[in-house]
Order: structure tokens, then C-alpha cells, then sequence
């Protein structure tokens, strides 16, 4: 699995709202400068986020955006399934190669190999919220069951 860069700055994004939730709205270029990013990709994700209904939009001269919900509340997997519109592309089901080699009806024995991978990361991606990565590298490793790197 790769994660593309419509997740990751999905997950970026949101990340960010989540941090400056008590500044009020926040304007997409403003989360495009901070984070470097490019202000038209981050304006496209903000536009999918929103219809996910993971974040909200304010107008106005002091508009932007916010986070719809608490960061507690938000799933990694809430943010990456509206940017990304999918966490896990079962490729032989979204663009089969033959008709009936990869039909859901034809009798495929590694169909249930991508499946159980998707539930897997599904279950891991539910089960980190916004409010976990608030802290920094060791924190986040601590929270979610990782082992801590050591630094040299």
C-alpha cells in the first residue's frame, strides 16, 4: 500500500485545524504556506474534507476553515477516506483487468488476501484519532503501541 499524497496532506491539513482549533477559521493558504504545501492541492482537500463533513467552513472576512468535530472525535481514517475517497484500493474490484477473472462472481482465491488488508487497515486507522498526533514523535509512538526510536 502506498499512501498518496491526496492522504497525506489530507491527514496534514486536518492535523493542522486540529492544532489551532481555539485561533477561530483558518484560511486554506494559510495552511498551505505554513506547511508548505501547494495552495490549489490544499484547497482541493479542504473542498473533500469538508464534504466528508470532517471539517466545516466559515465566510467572511475572517472565515476558513475548522475542524467539524472535536479532534477526538476524528478518525486518521475519517480523513483519509475523504481525501483519499478509499483507504485501500482493492485494485482487481475498482479496475479489473479481465471480466471474469476479476469479477466479484468469478471464484478468486487472493481476493481474500486484499480484502482481510483493507479490515486491518481500516482497524488501525480507527483506531488513532486527530487528538493523538497533538503531541510530538515518542508521545504519538507511546499512544498508538510502537516502540519509542532511540536517538543517537
Amino acid at each position: 500500500m502506498r499512501i498518496t499524497t491526496w492522504a497525506e496532506y489530507g491527514v496534514i491539513c486536518a492535523l493542522h485545524l486540529a492544532r489551532r482549533s481555539d485561533d477561530g477559521p483558518v484560511t486554506g493558504r494559510d495552511i498551505a504556506a505554513q506547511e508548505r504545501l501547494p495552495a490549489d492541492y490544499v484547497e482541493q482537500i479542504l473542498l473533500r474534507l469538508r464534504r466528508a463533513g470532517v471539517i466545516k467552513s466559515v465566510r467572511g472576512a475572517r472565515g476558513g476553515y475548522l475542524l467539524a468535530r472535536p479532534s477526538s472525535e476524528i478518525t486518521i481514517r475519517d480523513v483519509i477516506h475523504a481525501s483519499e475517497l478509499e483507504t485501500f484500493d482493492l485494485h482487481c474490484i475498482s479496475h479489473p483487468v479481465e471480466e471474469e477473472r476479476c469479477a466479484a462472481s468469478h471464484n478468486c482465491s487472493i481476493r481474500p488476501i486484499w480484502v482481510m488488508l483493507q479490515q486491518k487497515i481500516d482497524n488501525v486507522l480507527e483506531s488513532v484519532y486527530l487528538a493523538d498526533l497533538l503531541h510530538d514523535e515518542p508521545a504519538v509512538r507511546e499512544r498508538i503501541g510502537l516502540p519509542i526510536l532511540e536517538t543517537v
